[in-house]
């Protein structure tokens, strides 16, 4: 604006005059304007975490006890997370720290998932496709057959037989376990690292095309199919004729396994700027309730029937930690799970309330375990294990190597997962000391 045009009264009339009424209309677009902002951030933010008290809790429908499978104490743990629920809970005795390394195997390629175990073998396929059997009691290689290029998941054992899917080529493959050889190989759509489980000639898991899968025992060929919310990384859990199972759309679903009907459908309350939080978890099934961790920082507590949430629980990093859920004897029912925070979590099953936290000092992305009276967890930064007392969180046991998935059992022997490696461990008898970088009790260890 120039001199000349301040000067000029046609300038001065452009300016409107401070009336009342422009005032209360000023105001008015003012208010209006703040009141679509503070919508649009209450739409926006981080939705609260969920308390709902009048969903249904079932203590008395527990998860079931693992059947003996031999006279000498030992037993089966035949699937991913150990049974069919996916609740990662070995209710034995005995087996507790102070522990001695038997055996070890490997040291390449990487190991993400763990073994199962069944007739005195342990099964599981490495990152590079080979299936392998090993003898559990000398960590001895029984077979080795290379199927895949890439797989991460682990097999499940039904009637002699393991069945296995794979990331490349997609496929679902059955062989038998006591020689590893083929039986039957079907290609998929897509690729897979949902580790399947078994019930009553059907194979169930799930597939990056974001489909839900069932197939035949006897020759892999596809029952039904169900497409879901998004791609399915996690295992689906089974508990009386549902199948259970997270998806990366950020639904957690439902799935009647006779025909594949989806039940019901719950969306996880997400991260917040309007997106949903993937479910990589893989969810277990107790109580009425099914738990699971959620790419948004949450754990998640749902009515198995109705899909009803339960409560959420906000931790401070991904949860891709699937939980172990156990009613250990002199404790409540409680959900034990991992965050990407460094933190394992012990949370009251029924409400979600905090019972303990324990700082692993690194990243915790794998599913735990409780065998025993003991939470068993991994970190990945740092790559050890550690075993804490489901009660208060102490520290009881200590192992210098770790990374994804902590640790399995056969009753006898604690197998621990290394990041490309498989440690046998006994209790050690009474009166004598646990070898160095076996630790009950103590400092983290050194090491690899």
């Amino acid at each position: 604006m120039t001199d000349e045009d301040q000067g000029d009264p046609r300038w001065q009339d452009r300016i409107p005059e401070p009336t009342p009424e422009r005032i209360v209309l000023l105001a008015g677009i003012l208010l209006a304007l703040s009141l679509a902002i503070l919508l649009a951030w209450s739409e926006l933010k981080r939705p609260p975490d969920v308390s709902n008290e009048s969903v249904p809790f079932r203590a008395a429908q527990d998860q079931p006890r693992e059947q003996v499978t031999k006279g000498n104490g030992v037993v089966s743990w035949p699937t991913f997370r150990l049974n069919r629920q996916r609740t990662g809970y070995l209710p034995i005795r005995g087996l507790r720290p102070p522990f001695e390394r038997v055996w070890r195997y490997g040291g390449k390629p990487l190991l993400e998932f763990p073994p199962v175990i069944a007739g005195g073998r342990l099964f599981f396929v490495d990152n590079d496709g080979h299936a392998i059997a090993l003898n559990a009691e000398t960590g001895k290689k029984v077979w080795v057959r290379r199927i895949a290029r890439l797989n991460a998941s682990s097999p499940t054992f039904s009637r002699g037989r393991l069945y296995i899917v794979n990331l490349e080529p997609g496929q679902v493959v059955a062989l038998e376990a006591e020689s590893g050889r083929q039986v039957w190989k079907r290609p998929l759509p897509c690729r897979s690292e949902s580790s399947p489980i078994v019930v009553r000639g059907l194979i169930f898991f799930g597939c990056e095309d974001g489909s839900l899968y069932a197939v035949k025992t006897r020759n892999g060929k596809t029952r039904w199919r169900t497409s879901l919310g998004g791609a399915i990384k996690a295992a689906p859990a089974y508990r009386n004729g549902t199948l259970f199972v997270g998806d990366y759309g950020g639904l957690m679903n439902a799935v009647r396994a006779r025909d594949g009907e989806i039940l019901w459908q719950s969306s996880s309350l997400g991260p917040g700027l309007g997106r949903a939080g993937a479910f990589y978890s893989t969810p277990a099934v107790a109580f009425g309730r099914v738990y699971s961790g959620n790419n948004d920082g949450r754990v998640y507590s749902f009515d198995s029937r109705t899909g009803e949430l339960a409560w959420s629980f906000s931790t401070g990093g991904w949860v891709y930690s699937g939980p172990a859920v156990a009613s250990v004897p002199g404790t409540k029912p409680s959900v034990y799970i991992g965050s990407f925070d460094g933190n394992v979590y012990a949370l009251d099953a029924r409400d979600g309330g905090l019972r303990w936290s324990f700082d692993m000092g690194g990243r915790v992305i794998g599913s735990l375990s409780v065998i025993g009276r003991i939470v068993y967890a991994s970190t990945f930064d740092g790559t050890s294990t550690y075993g804490l007392g489901v009660r208060k969180g102490n520290r009881r046991f200590s192992y210098f190597t770790g990374a994804y998935m902590p640790a399995i059992s056969d009753g006898q022997r604690l197998y621990i997962v290394g990041y490309s490696s498989i440690h046998a461990l006994e209790r050690v008898p009474p009166g004598r000391k646990a070898p160095a970088g076996i630790k009950k009790n103590g400092k983290r260890p050194a090491g690899n």
